[in-house]
């Protein structure tokens, strides 16, 4: 049996004081000023949001419990012959803070094993789906239907000291968190192998089990543990992480939280880039014949494409300052396992051709590759082709950290989130202006 649930519980009992002090004795304190900028461009930087499971450095990406990337790949336990750490570790560093020995590790496999089995309906909830079918609208709904199942929903029912909530909501994140994987492979043999499913295998961890019950042999294993492990946490602010922090505060629990967070990463302008990417090198590709261009004429064709007014997708990021440690992770990997695939013969040459190019035409804050430049492409090699899975494969990463923030979130006793709305008037009469009908 894990001891994950008693180290948590210890954690939690530290951490409360120092929250409940920062609210009883500095709760007005003011930490940041709202800007009309602000206010009408998505709330973009405004500090309003608490998570102490992961944080975005501009110069070194993102942080987990404090850990860089590259100190969480180099740390956290691995598997006899795997070169990418367990998932199964990281979720027990972004619950505790700790980094976790071998056999913390091995306990939480064994535990995540004992609650993979996905309840009957679940199945038939998505057979009951057409064919050709968004595969995020079938998770999305595979998930919410297993909101039966939650212990946390059944809890409060019966009157349980809001002191206690995180437990229940522990208890029905591993129970969540072990079944995605099954769920997730479940949908893709529906809509791309004509519903030949394969079996899970109990003794593997969550990274090689995915890989079997996607038939797909070494090293898709690692892969399946690299791309789980670089998107499973990107501080609270995003949609995905903020959709399921806002459904969660009304006491909603996991299934219903996480349902609602996979349909915020399912938009366009959130989970889709790698696709996008993806899309943009293939057709590149067509143009160039199929053949790897002359540093010339990358360059070229980037100005081109720069002139035309459109952007170089996969390069940018709106907080980062650097190249995105998570597309340096992936670009080690492709370097030594996948150095002549045609696609990323392209992608390797836009990193060297692209920066010097976007800081010459200096409107490029950050002129560097983003995890979506590289992520699209690995799954291509490894047979993924079916670009609309891959908000899948996100949205699994993605839940190992929304679930760590939500036991928090309800550890801590966060409130109900509900900002203040202005209206338009409001705000023209702050800056002192008439409407355009009354000048």
């Amino acid at each position: 049996m894990s001891n994950l649930k008693e180290v948590l519980r210890e954690k939690i009992n530290q951490h409360r004081p120092r929250t409940e002090r920062l609210n009883d004795e500095f709760g007005d304190f003011v930490v940041d000023k709202v800007t009309i900028g602000q206010i009408l461009g998505g709330m973009r930087g405004i500090k309003c949001l608490v998570t102490d499971i992961s944080y975005l450095d501009p110069n070194e990406g993102i942080r987990y419990r404090g850990y860089t990337l590259p100190e969480v790949f180099e740390k956290l336990p691995r598997g006899k012959g795997a070169e990418m750490p367990y998932v199964e570790g990281l979720f027990y560093l972004l619950l505790t803070g700790d980094l976790p020995t071998l056999n913390q590790v091995e306990d939480l496999i064994d535990e995540f094993s004992k609650r993979r089995i996905v309840p009957r309906y679940v199945y038939e909830v998505i057979d009951a789906w057409p064919c050709c079918s968004n595969p995020m609208s079938i998770f999305s709904s595979a998930i919410l239907a297993m909101s039966r199942e939650s212990f946390m929903a059944k809890k409060y029912k019966a009157g349980i000291n809001k002191m206690d909530l995180w437990e229940p909501m522990y208890e029905d994140s591993l129970n969540m968190l072990a079944k995605l994987p099954e769920i997730a492979t479940y949908i893709y043999a529906k809509l791309y192998r004509d519903g030949k499913r394969i079996v899970g295998n109990p003794d593997l961890d969550v990274g090689a089990n995915f890989a079997h019950m996607m038939g797909k042999a070494k090293p898709y294993d690692d892969v399946a543990r690299m791309h789980f492990i670089i998107h499973a946490d990107h501080e609270s602010g995003n949609v995905s992480a903020h959709t399921a922090h806002l459904v969660a505060s009304s006491l909603s629990d996991i299934y219903l939280s996480t349902s609602a967070m996979i349909n915020g990463l399912a938009g366009p302008l959130h989970g889709l880039a790698n696709q996008e990417v993806l899309r943009w090198l293939q057709d590149l590709m067509d143009k160039m014949g199929g053949e790897t261009p002359t540093e010339n004429e990358m360059k070229q064709y980037v100005w081109d494409t720069l002139h035309s007014g459109q952007v170089i997708p996969g390069f940018g990021h709106a907080v980062l300052r650097k190249t995105d440690p998570r597309y340096t992770i992936q670009r080690e990997f492709s370097l030594k396992h996948i150095p002549e695939d045609p696609i990323f013969k392209y992608v390797d040459l836009l990193y060297k051709v692209v920066p010097p190019i976007l800081k010459e035409q200096g409107k490029a804050k950050n002129p560097w590759p983003n995890v979506d430049a590289q992520s699209g492409v690995i799954q291509w090699h490894y047979g993924l082709t079916e670009y609309d899975f891959y908000t899948v494969l996100f949205g699994i990463g993605r839940a190992i950290g929304i679930t760590a923030n939500l036991i928090w979130d309800r550890a801590l006793l966060y409130p109900l989130e509900r900002p203040k709305s202005l209206t338009t008037d409001m705000l023209e009469k702050i800056v002192g202006v008439k409407p355009k009908a009354e000048e």
